[in-house]
């Protein structure tokens, strides 16, 4: 029982964004451990045949494996490189929304004169309402993403992703009328026609505001469209196949071979002691550990990959929606503020 529990509080820490120091070694054996086990499969069934079937010709010269490995970790390297690079703009996009949510917020309140002060909260709440459409499209599901594999998809058994709990329907009603909600549902792209009600209702305040001062808030809106477009590109175009598919294909292949090019060598280290015709059976936990440490690299890389998909490393958009929201309402004076998503068991939302 204390083994299950220790294994889902692992499972969990393992999901979404780790706001935590670091990934524990454990974590990482439990992340992959199927790799581990077709690994363990992959090294003993070489060694098996070359030391109890005979078949030494099995053993092939490491020199080449070796030059494939140079060129597989340089291929994984760049994709890792191009992941992160992926991810961390993700995150820089998402903190263009936070500053220019706040400056938006900043200018509708102070630009509006007293006397429009009721148009102020339905410019709040559609952008509100433009954050969770925004994050909602972000989590919907692609062919190229990770979240679907075996080793992700058994983590959201525990773990709640709260774009799948709710609908986007169900989110979007305390933000908006009942005209402009039934309006945005029948729209395939609601974050996008929800900053154009944004635009047309700024525009028809232009009795009240100066020249200036629309031109500010239409600027603002403007920037929006940038930052979705941009989270978008990102979203819809994936890590380049090509890359991604001769990246896999290499790898796999050295995979394959490293556990026939280090027959012979473990076979030779004994050779002259006691040990000799038994430190074959090196083969397996090394050529395991070799190959586990170029898949785990891969691992790394793939989870990084899809900033949006719901996985081990994602963006936080929903604490960063949240966030937002609860500082522009604070702005209005709001009591009823919302709770802030905080991590729990170093995971981030």
């Amino acid at each position: 029982m204390l083994a299950t529990s220790t294994y889902v509080s692992f499972r969990f820490k393992l999901t979404l964004m780790h706001a935590g120091r670091k990934y524990t070694f454990l974590e990482f054996i439990i992340w992959t451990r199927r790799d581990i086990y077709n690994l363990l499969i992959l090294s003993i069934i070489p060694t098996v045949l070359y030391h109890v079937a005979g078949f030494t010709f099995l053993a092939l010269t490491w020199v080449p494996i070796a030059l494939l490995g140079t060129a597989v970790a340089f291929i994984v390297g760049f994709k890792n490189n191009a992941s992160y690079n992926r991810l961390w703009e993700a995150r820089q996009i998402y903190g263009g929304i936070i500053n220019n949510s706040r400056a938006f917020g900043v200018m509708v309140r102070d630009f509006l004169p007293a006397g429009q002060a009721e148009e102020v909260r339905p410019l709040f709440y559609r952008h509100f309402a433009w954050l969770t459409a925004l994050r909602f499209q972000l989590r919907e599901p692609r062919t190229w993403e990770n979240v679907d594999q075996a080793n992700n998809r058994e983590y959201q058994r525990v773990y709640i992703i709260p774009e799948r709990e709710s609908t986007l329907a169900q989110e979007l009603l305390p933000y908006l009328s009942e005209e402009e909600y039934n309006y945005v549902l029948t729209k395939k792209n609601r974050a996008t026609q929800l900053m154009a009600l944004q635009s047309k209702h700024i525009n028809a305040l232009g009795s009240v505001l100066n020249d200036f001062q629309l031109m500010q808030l239409q600027t603002a809106i403007t920037q929006f469209y940038d930052l979705q477009g941009r989270v978008e590109r990102i979203k819809n175009f994936p890590y380049p196949r090509n890359f991604s598919s001769v990246a896999t294909i290499l790898l796999y292949l050295f995979v394959v071979l490293v556990p026939f090019g280090l027959l012979k060598e473990f076979n030779a280290m004994g050779q002259g002691t006691f040990l000799e015709g038994y430190t074959v059976w090196f083969n397996v936990p090394f050529a395991t550990l070799l190959n586990w440490v170029f898949l785990s690299l891969d691992r790394v890389g793939e989870s990084s990959a899809n900033p949006f998909e719901g996985g081990a490393n994602d963006v936080p958009i929903t604490n960063i929606s949240r966030t937002i929201e609860i500082d522009m309402r604070d702005m209005l004076d709001e009591k009823d503020l919302p709770p802030p998503i905080v991590a729990i068991h170093n995971i981030l939302m």
